[in-house]
């Protein structure tokens, strides 16, 4: 049986299309990532997970599909650094302040330096990152950063005074720990759920809790505390962190996605944090009937003026390391001016 020319050559061509085809269905697998926040799914930042992932789905084009793991379902807080540097978890979120020894340049952003906010807090904490580049993350890639609004105390006895708050037992974390120290209560570290706080409460393990001021809606901390002391102290600096393999097996697409959405994402979420506080506060008041303390002013000097050594610590401890302190702090006082304008 002959096969005229013409046949042939739309044959050849219809092969052609048809391996093609094939090729692109093969190709167009994407490439799955798990995300790893030990927070609880009710928080903004765990909520802030799912936004990105879909704002980071969406702009690589089928490339990538991320699978979300809250509440610490796969790495508990303090275990994901090592958890992402090992592959536990391609991308995790990192709270530099829980570790000061270990992010002894990114936790300057948790001096008391007068941060006002989280959107404030997490442009001056990239700006940070990007102009001194810290070897504490050499061993990952970092693909956002932002900080917690100011904490603030929430206790289960006002507190109006420095008085009040000697020998409280409050929970705190990482280096804001030092300064409950600085006032004379005790630091308990302890991971910030709901089931972990009500029953510390209930067994008097503590009497407050140290933290940003989401959490009095988020976990239902107001339930706990009905007062809540004014202290606007310092933020907690976060990171979120990639497996550096993964990162390096990302097709293009992937990759220029992620950087796509970075400095976006991260003031979306300084400003949705910030917001989230005003809702929680208005919250807490209504729902629990919480009292709001403002410190007198001679209070509020005698509060700040305890924590002023702890920036000359850290200088004293950034000049033995052979980092830059000074340049540091200079530097971010120079960025939290211009972020706030």
């Amino acid at each position: 049986m002959k096969i005229l020319l013409p046949d042939l050559k739309k044959a050849i061509t219809i092969c052609f299309f048809v391996l093609s085809a094939s090729i692109s269905i093969v190709s167009a697998a994407p490439v799955e990532l798990s995300y790893s926040i030990f927070l609880p799914e009710t928080t903004i930042l765990a909520s802030q997970m799912e936004r990105w992932k879909q704002q980071v789905e969406k702009k690589s084009y089928g490339t990538l599909a991320i699978k979300t793991y809250p509440g610490g379902k796969l790495l508990k807080a303090l275990e994901t650094m090592d958890g992402v540097i090992s592959g536990k978890a391609d991308i995790g979120v990192v709270v530099m302040a829980y570790e000061p020894a270990r992010f002894p340049v990114t936790n300057a952003v948790s001096l008391p330096i007068n941060i006002p906010n989280a959107r404030v807090g997490s442009l001056v904490l990239w700006k940070l990152y990007n102009k001194y580049k810290p070897k504490s993350f050499k061993d990952v890639q970092v693909i956002g950063m932002f900080t917690t609004p100011p904490i603030n105390l929430m206790t289960k006895t006002p507190v109006r005074s420095l008085a009040d708050i000697k020998g409280m037992s409050i929970r705190a974390a990482g280096g804001p720990a030092d300064i409950l120290r600085a006032w004379g209560a005790s630091a308990v570290p302890m991971p910030l759920t709901r089931k972990l706080v009500s029953d510390a409460f209930e067994k008097n393990k503590i009497q407050g809790v140290f933290t940003s001021l989401d959490y009095m809606k988020d976990i239902d901390l107001a339930r706990d505390c009905p007062y809540v002391t004014i202290t606007n102290s310092v933020v907690y600096p976060i990171a979120v962190i990639m497996n550096n393999k993964k990162w390096n097996s990302l097709p293009d697409k992937a990759r220029i996605a992620i950087k796509q959405v970075r400095r976006e994402h991260m003031e979306w979420t300084g400003n949705e944090l910030d917001k989230h506080i005003k809702t929680s506060v208005e919250w807490s008041k209504k729902t629990h009937n919480v009292e709001f303390i403002n410190l007198i002013q001679s209070q509020k000097t005698k509060f700040h003026f305890l924590t002023r050594s702890l920036t000359s610590k850290w200088l004293q401890k950034a000049r033995a390391d052979k980092l830059p302190g000074t340049k540091i702090v200079t530097d971010l006082k120079k960025w939290i001016k211009e972020y706030s304008k």
